[in-house]
């Protein structure tokens, strides 16, 4: 019965954000500007760009998303192998360190490397520059080294979908999440050669492209992200409106559910340390008593944030068709399925922003502990970088001034984040639905949601964590 009302408290605060207070930032400072402005003005931004967007022409805005062709790239296919293959014997060597370097995690290259340059900071480059991870991946490299274009043995079936891409991210999320000590290097090691082992097994078994498109979380999650960028260089070198290839015409419904469970993760991710939720948990924030403690409370908070925001958003496609046949029955309703999945994309933009917003403060932070690291490996008193005696500050949490340009910078990204969801969602429903009342009564519950999201995010940033 605990478990259970504990479920349900988590959905309440995550349909219905207002009512918390909470802080996912990473980065352990306690806000204390009055971010009620802020949140209101911000959430108003999005609710405008709903009205502008609405009053626009359809025509204007397709205008708006369609690319500029600009020539073809070359076929730097050998390049990309030859950088694949150097970016696995950089991984080797992070592995070696995590599991005989020192035992600090802030010390530790491999932490510092997963988690700042990886997770962190290529993440954010992939949506803004494009698809760099096509070049380090250390995936693809050493795959056709060995076995080159040979046909793999068995074919990863059809009908799983994105599924199996689904359960990896929840279960690697549940790992950095609740696990006793994600940071510990050789804990972490020992998981990261696991996860290496299985994706090249996987490969091996059913074909390099179907694994890594359907199986493999990062490399899809990764492209998700570069499909936001405004240069695209596949298949043709083309440039647009931000978003304009993260649009296509047919989306499974499994692959808009992965969308869908990006931002939930990331969105508990937020939630899970704040003050709400380790009292909903009955944790003493100011005496958190250790990870081991919530181990259990976290992994079921994860998968019912999952849960509960899929089931939101497909509540809010199918009120919109509900709509659509109250007010307009004469207009054709598409299947569900390619309804959800299409305007599943249109999330992706808020799913980038949270992160990158999520992650900024920790970013400023541990990126001075990665020079650090880089510049002594071993923590001997190295100084390969030649930086002379150097320090690792967080002065810039300890004014008013500077914590202000942090948050602003955090609260623009989600706004951005919400009103190219917002362009890119309207653009999408007058493709589905068609133009004019039709496409604007069937995006009405998901245009809701996107400002209660834009609430819950900003709202996520604001407040103290207790972990």
């Amino acid at each position: 019965m605990i478990t259970l009302r504990l479920f349900v408290k988590f959905v309440v605060c995550l349909v219905l954000p207002g009512a918390a207070m909470a802080h996912p930032a990473q980065g352990g400072f306690v806000l204390l500007l009055p971010t009620g402005a802020y949140i209101t003005a911000g959430c108003m931004a999005v609710a405008l760009s709903i009205l502008v967007v609405v009053m626009i022409p359809d025509t204007w805005l397709h205008r708006l998303f369609t690319p500029r062709v600009l020539g073809s790239p070359p076929n730097l296919t050998r390049a990309r192998h030859f950088t694949s293959l150097i970016a696995l014997f950089a991984l080797i060597a992070l592995l070696w360190i995590g599991f005989n370097g020192p035992r600090d995690p802030l010390s530790n290259l491999l932490p510092l490397a997963i988690w700042t340059l990886w997770w962190i900071a290529l993440f954010t480059v992939q949506g803004v520059v494009g698809d760099v991870w096509a070049w380090v991946n250390p995936w693809r490299g050493l795959h056709a080294l060995l076995w080159g274009d040979a046909p793999p043995p068995f074919r990863l079936p059809v009908a799983l979908g994105y599924w199996p891409a689904i359960l990896a991210f929840i279960a690697i999320s549940g790992f950095a999440l609740a696990d006793l000590a994600p940071d510990d290097p050789a804990r972490l090691a020992s998981f990261i050669l696991g996860y290496v082992l299985f994706t090249f097994a996987g490969m091996a078994l059913f074909g390099p492209d179907d694994w890594l498109e359907r199986a493999e979380c990062f490399t899809l999650l990764l492209r998700l992200f570069a499909s936001l960028s405004a240069v695209q260089t596949r298949p043709n070198i083309a440039i647009g409106l931000p978003g304009w290839a993260a649009q296509p015409g047919h989306v499974p419904l499994s692959l808009g559910v992965f969308v869908i469970v990006l931002l939930a993760s990331g969105s508990f991710d937020g939630l899970n340390k704040t003050f709400f939720w380790l009292g909903q948990i009955g944790i003493n924030p100011l005496a958190f008593p250790g990870r081991s403690a919530v181990v259990w409370p976290t992994t079921l908070g994860l998968i019912g944030a999952n849960i509960a925001l899929v089931l939101a958003f497909f509540a809010c496609i199918a009120t919109g068709h509900l709509l659509l046949r109250g007010f307009a029955p004469g207009a054709p309703i598409p299947p569900f399925r390619h309804s959800a999945g299409r305007l599943a994309m249109s999330v992706l933009p808020i799913a980038f922003a949270y992160h990158v917003a999520h992650f900024l403060t920790a970013f400023l932070v541990n990126i001075q502990y990665s020079v650090a690291a880089i510049t002594d490996p071993f923590a001997k008193g190295a100084d390969y970088l030649n930086l002379g005696q150097f320090y690792v500050t967080t002065g810039f949490f300890n004014t008013q001034a500077t914590v202000r340009v942090i948050w602003l910078s955090q609260a623009g990204i989600i706004v951005l984040g919400h009103v190219l969801a917002v362009l890119m969602a309207h653009r999408m429903a007058t493709q589905i639905y068609g133009p004019g009342k039709r496409a604007v009564l069937a995006q009405l519950p998901l245009a809701a949601f996107m400002v209660l999201y834009t609430l819950l995010g900003l709202w996520l940033l604001a407040a103290p964590r207790g972990a």
